[in-house]
């Protein structure tokens, strides 16, 4: 097994990660080369299909202010969002947007050329959506941060290599990382190991996010022995469209209801008035509660979005790649409805963090999807994410130039002779594996929970689980399932403990909301513990 050196190892290649790689290597006050790790191509990640936009509280937009736009992410997050994490994360906006300009991004403009355009979505009470090629503002951040890394020499980008364990050293700070690519094992020493991974969405058997999302960061942490936050709230947007080839769902943003388009049932009528006086443009977590009740608990295609009133030369080019997806499916968008599902979009929980990505093991650093910095809530405000991934990531670097970056090695014998040991295999059809978990969480623990379902899906991930005979996998399809089957619990496990609805986590057999909002928090030993109860 080789052994190597970097003073910083980045896991993730999103924005993120990117971000996060591009700010440490302009800091004067960080030494060493960074290394950059992606169990995919580089650029693969959730924020790559970002289609909405990233918000913008800009000084020259009079119609809005830096406390509007807090007071929508409180009240999208239901209690549960930092009013202090929320007001940063406003205030930085501006800035972000600046740096991301003179990373390349191109953000779109009006047609004038003159000023940015500037969008409304669901929940926010003005217009501050910058969006970049119509509705592709993810990818076209992330190819300009792309362009940028490969062109940096101080940043190595390691491609299609999985990362299996974190190593600790005896006073539980994490010194390393175990790393699995082309059937080989390798080392690296670091002091600072930022996970960067993205979130969880492959969970369930209708998302939006893309095969790698697996809950591997997440998974990484938890086995180390970080604490986890908020694990039970997950986001399931309300419009999107199947597409098996890629296997997610392609996304509807929400920003074509901010210009006009509507829900109907399957009888042709308006609904979204009936649940909430924002109708289309309430909160997402409202939006799919509402779908899933007109629905009578089927949601699935049930549904449609009438983008008919939006003028079509208009949809075409603020719009380009929803409208490319809808035709090419054979809907004229002029005069047919778009047939629609929720999907599992995003997860408000994870690796709990603070804004410069500080975790609860030291040397151990997470940003964003997979942290959970207090941002969100129980319910995240469209396009805060982009915003914290840019914040966050930058807020780190300047920590990080402040820490002792000098690398400690540790003895690592008995990780090298335990994946040297292969003796004992796992025999699982992955595939098959995954699928059915992706069906329990969607029917079991997905739109509208309860407890007889939760139990159920915990016990048959639970059996899922025994078939692993080993902690060592032979492919990287193997470790997701494994990482997949450790969230899921951690997910179901948070999510019975929340006895009430909030935000994103609702349950029919608790549907009211408690006065006082706490926050939930979840390590390794109390999934064990939770796990040893319900079997003994």
């Amino acid at each position: 097994m080789k052994l190597y050196n970097y003073s910083t190892v980045i896991i993730g290649s999103g924005i993120s990660g990117l971000y996060t790689a591009l700010k440490i290597s302009e800091n004067p006050n960080i030494q060493g080369d960074i290394l950059l790790v992606t169990k995919s191509s580089i650029g693969e990640s959730n924020s790559r299909y970002a289609q909405g936009g990233i918000v913008a509280v800009l000084p020259s937009n009079t119609a809005d202010s830096i406390e509007l736009h807090v007071k929508d992410t409180l009240r999208s997050g239901a209690g549960l969002t930092s009013f202090e994490v929320a007001t940063e994360i406003s205030k930085s906006s501006a800035e972000a947007i600046d740096n991301l300009i003179q990373y390349g991004v191109k953000f779109d403009k009006d047609d004038d050329n003159k000023n940015f355009s500037i969008t409304l979505e669901g929940a926010h009470s003005a217009r501050r959506i910058l969006h970049s090629g119509g509705d592709a503002t993810g990818r076209g951040i992330e190819t300009a941060l792309v362009e940028r890394v490969k062109q940096n020499p101080k940043i190595k980008v390691l491609e299609n290599t999985f990362a299996t364990e974190l190593i600790k050293d005896s006073d539980n700070k994490i010194r390393g990382v175990v790393l699995f690519n082309n059937n080989e094992y390798s080392i690296v020493y670091s002091s600072a190991i930022v996970l960067a991974t993205g979130g969880l969405g492959q969970i369930f058997e209708y998302t939006t996010n893309p095969k790698i999302a697996t809950a591997d960061g997440i998974s990484l942490a938890l086995e180390a022995g970080a604490i986890l936050q908020n694990m039970e709230f997950i986001q399931f947007h309300p419009t999107s469209i199947s597409d098996e080839k890629s296997g997610h769902c392609f996304l509807i943003s929400e920003a074509v209801r901010g210009e006009g388009a509507k829900l109907r049932n399957k009888k042709g009528e308006l609904f979204a008035h009936k649940y909430d006086e924002r109708a289309d443009l309430a909160s997402r977590d409202i939006v799919t509660r509402a779908i899933f009740t007109e629905t009578n608990g089927n949601p699935s295609f049930n549904v449609f979005l009438d983008t008919t009133k939006i003028d079509y030369q208009k949809m075409k080019k603020r719009f380009p790649n929803i409208t490319k997806a809808c035709e090419e499916k054979g809907l004229d968008l002029t005069k047919d409805y778009i047939p629609i599902t929720p999907a599992a979009h995003y997860s408000m929980g994870g690796i709990k963090a603070t804004l410069s990505g500080i975790t609860s093991l030291e040397g151990l650093y997470a940003v964003g999807e997979t942290a959970c910095t207090g941002l969100h809530g129980a319910n995240r405000l469209a396009s805060n994410s982009l915003l914290e991934c840019v914040v966050g990531a930058h807020k780190l670097a300047e920590y990080l130039g402040t820490q002792d970056l000098s690398i400690k090695e540790i003895p690592v014998g008995d990780i090298i002779r335990k994946y040297s040991d292969n003796s004992q295999k796992n025999n699982i059809d992955v595939k098959t594996a995954k699928a059915a978990l992706k069906r329990i969480m969607w029917l079991k623990a997905g739109i509208c929970r309860n407890e007889k379902l939760m139990l159920e899906a915990l016990n048959d991930i639970i059996e899922m689980e025994s078939r692993f005979k080993s902690d060592i996998c032979s492919t990287i399809e193997e470790y997701e399932l494994k990482n997949m089957i450790l969230a899921s619990k951690a997910i179901l496990i948070s999510a019975l403990n929340r006895k009430e609805s909030r935000g994103g986590h609702y349950r029919s057999d608790y549907p009211e909301t408690l006065p006082d909002g706490k926050q939930s928090y979840l390590t390794q030993k109390d999934i064990f513990d939770y796990v040893k109860l319900l079997t003994a």
